[in-house]
């Protein structure tokens, strides 16, 4: 466990102030139990707001309601060997300036005897004046191993047998993925206690999880009703998509295959790239979770950078998942760090080391319109799997877009439309483009009150200015590194 190995490497090199970030208070006392017997010769003392110091007979409710006298206690406890100090939410009390002092003046004498104060925190709130002796760690939640313990355990005590869950024990194990052990608890006890199928539990887990994600504001769990058969043209990166379908399966993992990072998708607007990113969820079966990328970037110095981290967390937290960054070029805009104080420098430096770094199963799907304006780091080798150029349809893409389209529209009709001939009247057009063609053409049909047909869509696609006609210098730009094998053809051309 990381956080055992970082914890055990403070303790040693005599870190007096450890600061933990968590909600699971109950599971972080009894690790740190476990870690303390394990690898150190110390004893604990515990304490809350409300009982005060409770796991020692001889100080029962010492400090109670008093945080300040829970500091003295410290100071004026005689403890020659080593001891830890674990203090519940003390974060909220920490802004007084006496207890400040007062943790101040006892530093050095839990130096000597190798003490340490670990606090725990739900959010991290540490005031400026303890900052350069605060070590801060984060908890995680419970990893697959915790996860799967604690399934076997609620199972036993509940006196289910375990065999008529062997099957979708693996499944169970991944829906619990981002829950704490006292959401796990409650939810299995729940749901059992319904005698729902397999199946329907997996579903209602995954509605436990949804309602998590949406209790913040960055973060959504986005529904999906597209696939690959939904989106003409584009062969090359479908193709590359559907190599890498399996890639989070326990198969993939025992083949020793690395957990795809992520795309970059870059082009004009209208090509199907935010169309791309809810097929990849659909194809791959994997929860599709959107980033609205404005909400990252809060008037609170120093709240930017904590969304983002909030961001990484709780998509990491609901993995194996597809998470979509649309239009990242609005918010990581090369010409932003003249202006904001390099506050998008410091979310983007935490943002591209996470993608570098990451080892949890979430795929990346950002979007670009503006490719010229993206910062030079967020385009080098490592930081996604493949960047890949969007190009405007070609005539058999194009031919392939109009019959999906009509299709939808006129399941039983739509053979009827000229398609080949629409297609070659629509070059520079856009999917969204040919899209909007054939609504606009059904509504004045509608207006006239008649079936709509291949001459209404002619009139329409005659009167329109396609967007590639005033966006020439990107689509220029891209494709110039296209060719030059900067960034890879979503599609292919005869």
């Amino acid at each position: 466990m990381v956080f055992e190995t970082q914890l055990k490497l403070l303790l040693s090199a005599q870190n007096i102030l450890i600061y933990v970030t968590t909600i699971e208070e109950e599971r972080l006392e009894y690790n740190l139990h476990l870690i303390i017997q394990k690898g150190f010769k110390k004893f604990m003392y515990c304490w809350d707001f409300v009982n005060g110091y409770y796991n020692n007979p001889n100080y029962l409710s010492k400090a109670v309601r008093n945080p300040l006298q829970a500091i003295e206690f410290i100071e004026k406890l005689n403890f020659p060997t080593s001891t830890i100090f674990f203090l519940k939410d003390f974060h909220v009390f920490m802004n007084d300036i006496s207890i400040i002092r007062k943790i101040k003046n006892i530093s050095r004498d839990l130096k000597k005897t190798n003490s340490s104060i670990i606090i725990s925190a739900s959010e991290v709130q540490i005031p400026s004046l303890l900052k350069d002796s605060m070590t801060v760690l984060d908890f995680p939640l419970p990893n697959d191993d915790e996860i799967s313990l604690e399934l076997n355990r609620l199972l036993q005590i509940m006196h289910i047998d375990s065999s008529t869950y062997s099957e979708y024990f693996n499944d169970l194990v991944l829906a619990y993925r981002g829950f704490s052990i006292e959401k796990i608890r409650r939810s299995i006890a729940k749901l059992l206690s319904s005698h729902q199928s397999i199946t329907a539990l997996i579903n209602n887990i995954a509605d436990e999880k949804q309602q998590l994600v949406q209790q913040t504001d960055v973060l959504e769990f986005y529904p999906v009703n597209y696939n690959f058969e939904d989106i003409g043209g584009l062969v090359i990166l479908k193709d590359w998509l559907k190599k890498r379908s399996r890639a989070f399966s326990e198969q993939a993992k025992s083949y020793g295959l690395l957990v795809p990072r992520g795309i970059l998708l870059v082009g004009i607007q209208g090509t199907g790239k935010s169309l791309i990113a809810k097929a990849i969820s659909c194809q791959w079966q994997l929860p599709l979770l959107k980033l609205d990328i404005g909400k990252i970037f809060a008037g609170i110095v120093g709240e930017s950078e904590q969304r983002m981290r909030q961001m990484i967390k709780i998509s990491e937290q609901s993995s194996p998942c597809v998470l979509w960054i649309d239009e990242i070029d609005k918010a990581f805009n090369r010409l932003n760090n003249n202006i904001d104080s390099g506050t998008t420098g410091r979310v983007l430096s935490t943002f591209l080391t996470w993608l570098a770094e990451k080892e949890t199963a979430v795929f990346v799907v950002a979007t670009a319109n503006q490719v010229l304006n993206l910062p030079s780091e967020l385009l080098r080798k490592g930081r996604f799997d493949e960047i890949f150029f969007l190009d405007l349809p070609s005539l058999e893409e194009r031919e392939k877009i109009f019959q999906i389209h009509l299709m939808k529209f006129r399941p039983l009709s739509w053979f009827q439309y000229d398609t080949i001939y629409l297609s070659q009247l629509t070059e520079k057009f856009s999917g969204a483009e040919i899209k909007q063609a054939i609504v606009e053409a059904m509504y004045n049909a509608f207006y006239e009150k008649r079936e709509f047909c291949t001459q209404d869509i002619v009139n329409v696609i005659n009167n329109f200015v396609p967007l590639a006609f005033t966006d020439q210098a990107n689509i220029s730009a891209i494709q110039k590194w296209a060719i030059s094998g900067k960034i890879r053809m979503a599609s292919r051309y005869e």
